[in-house]
């Protein structure tokens, strides 16, 4: 393990960099069946690859990648949440690298990683091509770079995501990554709470107090569906005429 520094500004996270200890609640909720990694694994398997996970925030999922990649990188721009990840990441097996980096400005060389997965991290279509660009300069001819953000068009989370972000145009968001040569699978699964009083914190830092509420109040048990686009770009393999 090492820590590396890169400069950059990064773009504040409005969740994990306030509130890491409820996030690690949320992260411990999502996917309760495990559908975006299979999905992940069909389009981007890291089994014996390089895995880069850019914007790994706590590293909740490093350790996940690490059971079967050939080695497992994680880059995060705040310094707090990289201190929390070396402290995960202290025993594992094999060793997990954590750098102190941006999307902007990944402190790896050329051609040194086959996957780069980014998950709720930076990418939000327009305005992210610096991201894009950089990732594909760290990536390997053939390697993928695996966008996995929230799909704002499925069921009530999507609806509570809409009326918290007026402006978000998710039809735009697709259409920027279909341009930029990306390809689109669509996920839908559940998180799961261990109790209403940890899904009532965990709404309390993704949406406004009045959105919160009344997510929590048209949720009734432990889960809720949540739908995620994976949006995926391959680096091109031998030379682009």
């Amino acid at each position: 393990m090492r820590l590396a520094r890169a400069g950059s500004s990064p773009i504040p996270s409005p969740n994990i960099w306030h509130w890491p200890e409820i996030y690690e609640v949320e992260n411990r909720a999502q996917d309760a069946d495990g559908a975006i990694f299979a999905a992940l694994r069909d389009v981007a398997d890291w089994s014996g690859r390089d895995v880069l996970d850019l914007g790994c925030g706590a590293g909740f999922h490093l350790p996940q990648f690490a059971r079967d990649a050939r080695s497992v990188t994680g880059v995060e721009p705040h310094r707090p949440l990289v201190d929390l990840t070396l402290r995960r990441v202290r025993a594992a097996e094999p060793p997990v690298t954590v750098l102190a980096g941006s999307a902007e400005r990944i402190p790896l060389p050329d051609d040194s990683v086959d996957v780069v997965h980014a998950r709720t991290a930076y990418f939000f279509g327009p305005g992210c091509g610096a991201g894009i660009v950089e990732s594909m300069r760290v990536l390997r001819p053939g390697g993928v770079l695996a966008v996995v953000d929230l799909d704002a068009t499925v069921g009530g989370y999507g609806e509570w995501m809409r009326a918290d972000l007026p402006h978000y145009d998710a039809a735009k968001v697709e259409a920027f990554f279909a341009a930029q040569g990306f390809g689109l699978v669509r996920v839908r699964t559940r998180w799961e709470f261990d109790s209403r009083e940890a899904m009532r914190s965990v709404l309390g830092i993704e949406f406004t107090e009045r959105t919160a509420e009344r997510a929590f109040a048209q949720t009734p048990g432990l889960a809720l569906e949540v739908g995620y686009r994976i949006h995926t770009r391959r680096a091109p393999v031998g030379l682009v005429l």
